[in-house]
């Protein structure tokens, strides 16, 4: 069938690609407004595709801003279905990046989500397969539409969205990495999106100063319960043997914690010989690796600190270890679904 045409704006993007490219001392960030307005006519096609590259880059080069970055998830925002889900926890998951090894992290949701907190994973990964792969061995089933997430929550308390079902236009966007050769902020605005509307919200950031940006970027989003750390490739993913600094907020406060190294043990994250199914061997007692269990019940912590279901990061970590020592091994698919 025949799309109809978009009737483009050459000049529809000039005033917020001048103020952001102006010059030094003479350019600006732009206000939370005037991003939404920009991105909205670049999703609706109006913006010509130069232009809109051109303010791209403009911005990644400058510096990301965190009222940009929360003006944009605001012309992403999902439709009103998606939200009717009603998770506990955003999971986001976009690291972009070839250095991270398996997705330990989705035995973290796992657990999190045993407790009875509905877990909502979503996400696009450029250069890796090893996270969808791993999904079905997993019992993490796929949900496409709102109604498939608030079904699948019920029943399992779990779910991955891909990004291409929950934003058609936000997975065209980050793919303009692939004409770029760089990555644009959209990565950031898909991090703190929360697009579910969850009470909590978890996020991975690859270099350190992103901390802050989306700390503050979930703060103008009116969110309350956030913590991020430089995880894996930019996953969130706690490393058990380095000392790791937590951001964002806890009811509404902001959080100033280190969370101690668990062992001292040192292990690649990246293991290039890591396969889908050594996630299900751990989780059902095939394999004991203590650097492994590790990552998993201290990614959960944190994870469980953020919804808030422990007071304080000791107790948290506690209760994260209990939940593994009393996990259910068999509520995984056959072996064939790995």
């Amino acid at each position: 069938m025949t799309q109809p045409s978009v009737s483009r704006d050459a000049n529809a993007l000039a005033p917020f690609v001048g103020a952001v490219a102006r010059g030094p001392g003479r350019g600006r960030h732009l206000t939370r407004e005037e991003a939404a307005q920009a991105l909205r006519l670049i999703l609706d096609g109006t913006a010509a595709p130069e232009a809109a590259g051109a303010l791209l880059m403009v911005m990644r080069y400058r510096g990301e801003d965190a009222a940009e970055i929360a003006g944009f998830a605001d012309a992403l925002a999902s439709g009103e279905d998606w939200r009717r889900a009603a998770p506990d926890l955003d999971w986001p998951s976009y690291a972009a990046g070839r250095t991270r090894g398996l997705p330990w992290f989705l035995l973290a949701a796992k657990l999190v989500a045993g407790a009875g907190h509905r877990v909502a994973l979503h996400g696009w990964n450029a250069h890796r397969h090893e996270i969808r792969d791993a999904l079905p061995g997993l019992g993490i089933p796929v949900a496409e539409t709102g109604d498939a997430l608030g079904r699948a929550l019920d029943s399992a308390s779990i779910a991955y969205v891909p990004l291409e079902a929950w934003s058609p236009h936000g997975y065209r966007l980050i793919r303009l990495r692939e004409v770029f050769g760089l990555r644009s902020c959209i990565n950031t605005v898909l991090r703190v999106a929360n697009p579910f509307g969850a009470r909590a919200q978890v996020e991975g950031v690859f270099h350190p100063p992103y901390r802050g940006l989306q700390a503050d970027a979930g703060a103008l989003m009116g969110q309350e319960n956030l913590l991020i750390l430089k995880g894996a490739g930019g996953e969130f993913e706690r490393n058990p043997s380095k000392e790791i600094e937590l951001f964002g907020l806890l009811g509404g406060a902001e959080v100033d914690l280190t969370a101690q190294a668990l062992r001292d043990e040192t292990r690649r994250l990246a293991d290039p010989g890591g396969r889908p199914e050594d996630l299900r061997r751990l989780w059902i007692g095939e394999s004991d690796d203590a650097f492994a269990t590790a990552l998993v019940t201290g990614t959960a912590a944190l994870a469980l600190l953020a919804l808030g279901a422990a007071p304080g990061l000791a107790r948290a970590e506690a209760l994260a270890e209990a939940l593994w020592q009393a996990r259910d091994r068999a509520a995984l698919p056959g072996k064939d679904a790995a």
